[in-house]
């Protein structure tokens, strides 16, 4: 292969979008934790200075709006903003949620005589590679660690001069189709009043060396390492940016490294199959490469509204695979049951586990006891080796 430059980049926690993914996404737990398996969540929040406003679709228990309104607050106060602009204490809140549509829980509700249907119809990718140890891209999987660690450090006091708004971007050179050295760094950070760029490139640094293994950064260019590049920074969050729920489906992903199907995540129960399904793609996806089947895989699901299995499977091992594509294809049908309600009850996603998605992207995580990226295992790799 021909050697080439591959750039993702990733936003943090504080992102005003991510804000807003991490609102989303704490309404989805809230209506989830008491259990009932008929809860349906769709919830789109905008954020903007010193404002929130929540909209969208809920059926489940009876939840007051003042206590959903209260666990926004903490969200944004987990966060990290007690600024003027926008802060946790003081900020207005609208709340516009409402029932669901009849049609739609008629279309995807199971019954006496009809499997569950997918709660919409579309298209949903899941991809895995042997770029790092949690078989995800290089570029994206460093650009969400270099972030996550310099949240950290702003929360537990050692990295004071950091507030929470922060973009990174990482590109890499890539050589017979393995990362071979990072050749660009762009690490955009809100800061507090009175920092240089010169300042805060002091205090991110040591992050970026502890998450990019040191042979990768060795080339680096002092010159090609871009720090808060425009100058100030001291204006972030929603009070310098409107968010919205669904913007960064990219970063959500695998930093353009893999097709996406359009749909976003946050927001959603897990009926949604722009949802689950993508978990389930990646799942699949992961243990294929887990299991040495192939160095990459792609896999595509669709849907139909209301029809309770795949309209169609498509794997794709970019011509890296020991076992036939068709065979893999059919086996992990065999395998994992890819209606809705097989992808719910395998990969255990009727639990709240979904607030910890909101930030530093839904794949390339840990799984937990709790169920937290239940989709990241790889428990059906002696399964699939036997197709070996």
């Amino acid at each position: 292969m021909r050697p080439y430059f591959f750039t993702s980049e990733s936003v943090s926690e504080g992102h005003p979008d991510k804000v807003c993914d991490r609102i989303s996404d704490m309404v989805v737990d809230t209506y989830l934790s008491s259990g009932d398996p008929q809860t349906r969540v769709a919830c789109e929040t905008l954020t903007t200075t010193n404002k929130v406003v929540l909209a969208g679709e809920v059926r489940g228990p009876s939840i007051s709006k003042d206590q959903i309104i209260s666990q926004v607050r903490e969200c944004i106060k987990d966060i990290g903003y007690e600024q003027e602009g926008f802060h946790w204490k003081n900020c207005e809140i609208d709340y516009h949620l409402h029932p669901q549509s009849s049609d739609i829980a008629m279309g995807v509700d199971s019954g006496s005589n009809k499997d569950e249907g997918a709660g919409d119809q579309g298209i949903m990718f899941g991809f895995a590679c042997k770029d790092t140890d949690t078989l995800m891209p290089a570029p994206i999987h460093y650009s969400h660690q270099i972030l996550y660690k310099m949240a950290e450090a702003r929360k537990n006091g050692s990295a004071p001069g950091l507030e929470p708004d922060s973009k990174s971007q990482v590109t890499m050179l890539y050589e017979n189709g393995k990362p071979t050295r990072v050749t660009s760094l762009v690490i955009s950070s809100q800061h507090k009043e009175g920092l240089s760029p010169s300042d805060v490139k002091e205090i991110v640094k040591p992050y970026v060396y502890e998450c990019i293994p040191n042979q990768l950064l060795e080339d680096l260019k002092d010159e090609e390492f871009y720090v808060n590049p425009t100058g100030n920074f001291v204006i972030g969050g929603p009070d310098g940016d409107s968010g919205l729920t669904g913007r960064k489906i990219i970063v959500d992903t695998y930093g353009g490294a893999a097709p996406h199907g359009g749909g976003a995540f946050s927001g959603k129960d897990p009926s949604k199959v722009d949802r689950s399904a993508a978990y389930a793609a990646r799942y699949l996806a992961k243990n294929i490469v887990a299991a040495d089947l192939a160095d990459q895989c792609t896999i595509q699901l669709s849907y139909a509204i209301g029809v309770s299995k795949p309209i169609s499977v498509y794997v794709n091992t970019n011509g890296t695979n020991k076992v036939d594509e068709k065979k893999i294809e059919s086996s992990v049908q065999d395998m994992f049951d890819l209606s809705p309600r097989g992808i719910r009850e395998q990969l255990r996603l009727t639990n709240a586990i979904y607030m910890p998605t909101s930030a530093y992207g839904h794949f390339g995580r840990t799984p937990t006891d709790e169920g937290h990226f239940s989709w990241e295992k790889t428990d059906l790799v002696d399964s699939l080796k036997s197709l070996l």
